[in-house]
């Protein structure tokens, strides 16, 4: 992990979604999923309307953060959190000892060129004392997460890996999630309460269980930065990966930080936030807007599983006031160009345009905190997605942006 760090806490998010659901007695069996041609809707701009939930054959997790939180209480978010010492631990070389001679223990090379990656991904790792990639790390904080704060444990058991290996070796480990063996329910309850207590015990439980770490499950997706003073005084910089199951598993809430969970589709979701019946921070409702593109889980999968390697762009929101609350986001013509590179911040106080004949929208409008409206007419970077968004709230007659 990077401690010197001053303005940010790194951290890590999953986006699960998964199909059917499995019943209660079976806490983390997994079935493949095998990649097919996509499909998405139709991508004219976000100009589509949120498709009805009936089409969705999959769910995606939320989990609601405890109102004691000290981060976005009563927040409903996907399972993650930061970044601990121990997922950059060099034991891992030993849980991942077949797998040491493959760069990045078998992950896809990202075809983004260096400079351009999120500093996140692009931070020598070795250079900070661990031997361990941070595209690595961050995908084994994100699952370590995901199992402290829902139940839901995604690994592969040593019987598995020589088949993970000969995929990997035939390059065909992208065309599906791997299978989880069934684990005892007591046991993996027991090893729970221990990683909750600390984050280390993730290493041991791998090791004392045999099981890997599902990393290769894991598809990049985004990366996130807390903006400005909008959410107290800590800011996170988060890699987002995606994952998708063909089962829903069994999901168990903490207790502590997290007081509810919730499988819904994407339309859902973005219904319910808007019905006032959750809230859900704006990246949540960007992504979950991304995946209401693709309501079949195979082409979703298909789709973050072939794009992954194309990269991802970091996003920091930067808020500016005008007749309503407007967050942007790289790529639109106000986004300030001279933000630094170490804090994050804007160097001056008036955004400028980058050309005058710049039209470019990328935006969060806010009327309130239910009430968002995505403007996007760019073309996405790295061959993502667009978000599907609704009507556009009436733009201001005194508004200059």
């Amino acid at each position: 992990m990077n401690t010197s760090l001053k303005h940010w806490r790194e951290a890590a998010t999953l986006i699960l979604a998964a199909g059917q659901r499995l019943g209660a007695d079976s806490l983390s069996s997994r079935t493949p999923l095998r990649a097919a041609p996509a499909s998405p809707l139709d991508s004219s701009h976000g100009r589509s309307h949120l498709p009805h939930r009936s089409c969705f054959d999959y769910d995606v997790l939320l989990l609601k953060r405890s109102s004691k939180s000290g981060f976005m209480p009563n927040a409903y978010v996907f399972p993650g959190g930061m970044v601990d010492s121990s997922d950059f631990s060099s034991e891992w070389l030993d849980i991942f000892q077949s797998f040491r001679n493959c760069p990045s223990f078998g992950l896809r090379r990202v075809k983004q060129p260096q400079e351009t990656r999120p500093p996140i991904f692009a931070t020598d790792r070795l250079k900070l004392g661990s031997p361990i990639p941070g595209e690595v790390a961050f995908r084994i904080c994100a699952l370590r997460e995901t199992f402290e704060e829902s139940g839901v444990l995604l690994v592969v058991s040593k019987q598995e890996e020589k088949r993970v290996l000969k995929d990997i070796e035939d390059r065909c480990i992208t065309d599906q999630v791997l299978h989880n063996g069934e684990l005892c329910s007591s046991e993996l309850s027991r090893w729970r309460t221990l990683v909750n207590q600390n984050p280390s015990n993730f290493i041991r439980m791998c090791r004392k269980l045999q099981l890997l770490p599902n990393i290769w499950a894991l598809h990049e997706w985004s990366n996130w930065l807390t903006p400005r003073e909008r959410y107290g005084v800590t800011r996170f910089d988060t890699a987002f990966f995606i994952c998708c199951l063909q089962e829903t598993p069994h999901t168990l809430q903490d207790e502590k930080e997290i007081v509810r969970f919730q499988w819904s589709t994407p339309s859902q979701v973005l219904q319910s936030y808007q019905a006032q019946e959750m809230w859900i921070p704006p990246p949540q409702f960007y992504e979950l807007s991304r995946m209401c593109r693709f309501p079949l889980m195979k082409d979703l999968h298909n789709f973050s599983s072939q794009r992954a390697t194309e990269g991802c762009e970091q996003w920091m929101p930067v808020v500016i006031k005008d007749a309503h609350h407007i967050s942007l986001l790289p790529g639109d013509r106000l986004y300030p160009m001279d933000i630094s590179v170490e804090t994050q911040e804007e160097t001056s106080t008036n955004p400028q345009l980058k050309d005058p004949q710049d039209s470019g929208l990328h935006r969060f409008l806010f009327l309130d905190p239910y009430n968002i409206t995505l403007q996007v007419n760019i073309t996405p970077k790295y061959n993502h997605l667009l978000p599907v968004v609704g009507p556009a709230i009436p733009q201001d007659s005194n508004s200059q942006l």
